[in-house]
């Protein structure tokens, strides 16, 4: 008999209908992994990277996001000085850094991309916090305040115990308990260690460089002989050696992220304006709009930044010791890891990071990027193509992109930065402390927006009172410092305000083409699915009423 018969034609058997069914779905469901793919996924070739522990939690991210897209990228956080070699030895496809290339480190050691040609391109902002393990009665502080003068004095060995009357004046006259302080900085060459010191230098000389036995940062932390400073290698060993059962008394330095996804408290700093603020995205944000960018594309350090007007800002609401990360991007046509594959991943890796990717950096403890940074990455990426005029950068541009910091029309803005929450009275110098767990500022600016969010960041106006609730919430009996452990916000009306991780959707050209392709789909699946079901429901009732008869 032939079995190849037209389904419409012959009454098939329950068994082929429900073949026919299956494969229709099976059709489909093909289609749509096919049309919703994107379109350059037959192109990409797995790139390798490394560098960064900063920057490391939010670039695993996107790394993450971008592998159902067929994008395979590999990431060694090994440090920004690590990084940096790699990409000039030409180990990896790219490499990501605090701080530029130096042109001989502390050591007298060439620190240059030798004769590989590349560009630096911002990829994410964020603040190095100050996170610490102090416990009184078997509590922990969560709400400690320390100038940039007492900071430096504990990172040099001045101040080693944190019943030291500096801490108690930068904390109104709370007193720690006797208990010995260790540093934790960084054994390995470090963009977070470079940008530490670096403030260090400009801010604190006078306690820096003799400590130093020079002027200017370091990416190697020195410790001295005899000292309880601890050596950690990359910073999530830092912040594993602080949050340890052990780790009673230490300090140590670590982009913002760390903490706030270990739920760990972060050191509220001292800024000019008076006020002690903690690295949230927004104050990032403010404090970042007083960064110098050089605008020079002549220039090999093009896109790098001057942040003397960060680090003196007199904002309220600015926070320090806030900084960009940049990717070393790979523009020579000769290179020779590069193919037009690689190129093709690494374009369209960037252009998911620098838009839709930039709506998780506050969420995951950073900041975004201001448009001004996103165009001037776009303008980067395009070098890839004119390396290599076989990749695709069209549609790959800022005006597809959804940025939490965008302000339309107006590159020089950031909505970020006009949003943020001022300090609460109780947080200014000779006031406080607030008594509130670090770590709780809502994380979306959807979040800021919503009534009493501003309170629970910490937004009190300036110039208004402390109020009743500006009092810590608990305090020790003996020691009289606050030790509320509560890790939520509350909002003015004292339930818990939550902040909500918010998905921004960046769209492409090729977008209106996907959905069109599943119109059609879902158009033939409309036609051809009932027909086939028809047919099927059919006969198994034609089969019931013969059993019957």
């Amino acid at each position: 008999m032939n079995t190849h018969l037209n389904v419409l034609s012959r009454r098939p058997s329950s068994r082929r209908a429900k073949a026919a069914l299956a494969g229709l779905v099976a059709v489909l469901s093909s289609s749509l992994m096919i049309v919703t793919a994107n379109p350059a996924q037959a192109a990409y070739t797995q790139i390798e990277g490394s560098g960064s522990t900063w920057s490391q939690g939010i670039v695993a991210q996107w790394i993450s996001d971008v592998d159902a897209n067929g994008m395979k990228i590999t990431y060694n956080g090994a440090g920004s000085s690590q990084g940096r070699k790699d990409f000039a030895s030409n180990v990896t496809d790219f490499g990501i850094t605090e701080i530029p290339y130096q042109g001989k480190d502390e050591f007298g050691a060439v620190d240059t991309a030798g004769n590989r040609e590349f560009a630096y391109m911002p990829i994410v902002a964020g603040g190095t916090a100050f996170t610490y393990q102090v416990q009184v009665g078997g509590k922990p502080v969560k709400d400690l305040r320390l100038s940039g003068d007492t900071i430096a004095k504990i990172f040099t060995n001045k101040i080693t115990n944190w019943n030291d009357p500096a801490i108690t004046k930068d904390n109104n006259g709370r007193k720690l308990p006797s208990l010995t302080i260790v540093p934790v900085v960084r054994s390995d060459g470090s963009g977070t260690t470079a940008q530490f010191t670096a403030w260090l230098d400009k801010q604190f000389p006078s306690i820096w460089q003799p400590y130093f036995g020079k002027t200017g940062l370091t990416s190697y932390y020195p410790k001295k002989s005899g000292s309880k400073m601890i050596g950690a290698a990359g910073s999530d060993q830092v912040m594993n050696t602080i949050s340890s059962k052990q780790g009673n008394g230490t300090i140590g330095y670590v982009e913002y992220s760390y903490p706030v996804n270990k739920k760990y408290p972060v050191v509220k700093l001292l800024n000019k304006a008076g006020y002690f603020v903690e690295p949230t995205q927004y104050n990032v944000a403010v404090a970042l709009t007083k960064a110098k960018i050089n605008n020079d594309p002549s220039s090999q350090a093009y896109l790098t930044s001057i942040l003397d007007g960060v680090y003196t800002s007199t904002d309220p609401r600015a926070y320090p010791l806030s900084s960009y990360s940049y990717m070393l991007l790979p523009t020579g046509a000769k290179d020779q890891r590069m193919t037009t594959s690689k190129r093709q991943t690494l374009t369209d890796f960037m252009f998911y990071s620098l838009c839709q990717g930039q709506s998780k950096a506050g969420p995951y403890g950073y900041s975004p990027l201001p448009l001004n940074l996103v165009q001037a990455g776009f303008d980067q990426l395009k070098k890839l193509s004119t390396a290599d005029p076989a990749v695709d950068v069209k549609d790959r541009d800022v005006t597809k992109c959804n940025n939490p910091t965008f302000v339309a029309g107006d590159l020089s803005k950031n909505k970020l930065a006009q949003i943020a929450p001022q300090p609460p009275a109780c947080d200014k110098v000779g006031a406080g402390p607030c008594g509130t767990a670090t770590g709780t500022a809502p994380t979306t600016p959807e979040a800021a927006a919503k009534p009493g969010a501003a309170a629970s960041a910490g937004g009190t106006p300036v110039d208004a009172a402390p109020a009743a609730g500006d009092a810590p919430a608990a305090v020790d009996p003996e020691t009289g410092v606050a030790t509320t452990t509560t890790d939520t916000a509350t909002t003015a009306s004292g339930e818990t305000a939550v902040a909500v991780p918010t998905e921004l959707v960046a769209g492409r050209a090729g977008d209106t083409k996907v959905f069109g392709a599943l119109a059609a789909l879902e158009l033939i699946a409309i036609i051809l699915a009932p027909g086939v079901g028809a047919v099927y429901f059919k006969r198994r009732a034609r089969r019931k009423q013969g059993a019957w008869s």
